[in-house]
């Protein structure tokens, strides 16, 4: 009887779901992204599956979705997305590199816990043009195709603990610069165009970093297969420049970054005037 009952136990645990099984497939996610890519593409948001209560915004701000930059037709030069089944999120990085108008753009999307089907809730979309800090997305496009972002082995994977730490770490050296960055060894940074590598084996990202400025509301896409998470957040203050850092990690160490920040006014992010 006793074998009986803890047998039963067993299987209801095994049934209920934890925080750490997927909520959502790869596939749907990867639907969504594509989807995404399409839209913006055609500059047409009829087939993105956005629900009629989703959250849409612009550089941090509500926007209107029909009338906001995915209603304009681009040609994309460059799409990157990354994949997060336990938060059933998204976050895409697409660079244009159009002479008339060129853009780097970085969105965020949502899905209800489990997918909902595929219905889209909330979509952030950061829009860094001409103007914006260290724009220039023909270098952008430059350095993010000779990177190697490629699917790490499963027994190789970092946890998403250790992809989060990783990012606040850097995060938050900006505040206090006695924090210890696990970076990798190359390390490149992609801040806006510029680039801090050469491709070689000496490349560094630890190359100064400001102190006394915080990253704060930060939200979070991680993806294991690629040791990637991307973080956006306010850069300097709570309402200061919209920002979004992408990492990649390889073997516990930040082996690559990729920033856009979004500026109010011409001067550092963290300037009283881009609050």
């Amino acid at each position: 009887m006793l074998s009986s009952i803890s047998s039963l136990v067993t299987l209801a645990l095994v049934l209920i779901p934890t925080s750490v099984q997927a909520h959502c497939s790869i596939a749907l996610l990867k639907q969504v992204t594509d989807r995404y890519v399409a839209a913006q593409t055609a500059g047409d948001v009829s087939g993105l599956n956005f629900s009629s209560t989703g959250v849409y915004t612009e550089n941090f701000q509500p926007a209107d979705i029909a009338t906001g930059i995915l209603s304009q037709s681009l040609k994309i030069d460059n799409a990157h997305s990354i994949h997060d089944t336990s938060e059933c999120s998204t976050f895409t990085q697409l660079v244009v590199t159009d002479p008339t108008h060129p853009y780097v753009i970085g969105t965020q999307i949502r899905l209800p816990s489990h997918g909902g089907g595929g219905e889209i809730a909330k979509v952030e979309t950061l829009v860094t043009d001409q103007g914006d800090w260290l724009f220039n997305a023909t270098g952008t496009l430059y350095w993010t195709q000779r990177e190697n972002w490629y699917e790490i082995p499963k027994d190789q994977q970092d946890s998403r603990e250790t992809l989060r730490k990783a990012a606040d770490a850097y995060l938050n050296k900006f505040t206090d610069n006695t924090v210890r960055v696990p970076f990798h060894f190359p390390c490149a940074r992609l801040e806006g165009g510029i680039y801090t590598g050469t491709g070689s084996d000496t490349d560094t990202c630890d190359v100064g970093f400001p102190t006394g400025i915080p990253m704060l509301n930060r939200r979070y896409v991680i993806d294991q297969a690629y040791g990637a998470i991307n973080v956006m957040f306010n850069f300097g203050g709570p309402t200061h420049s919209p920002d979004s850092h992408l990492f990649r990690l390889e073997k516990s160490g930040i082996r690559y970054v990729h920033t856009m920040t979004v500026l109010k006014c011409n001067d550092l992010p963290e300037a009283p005037c881009n609050a």
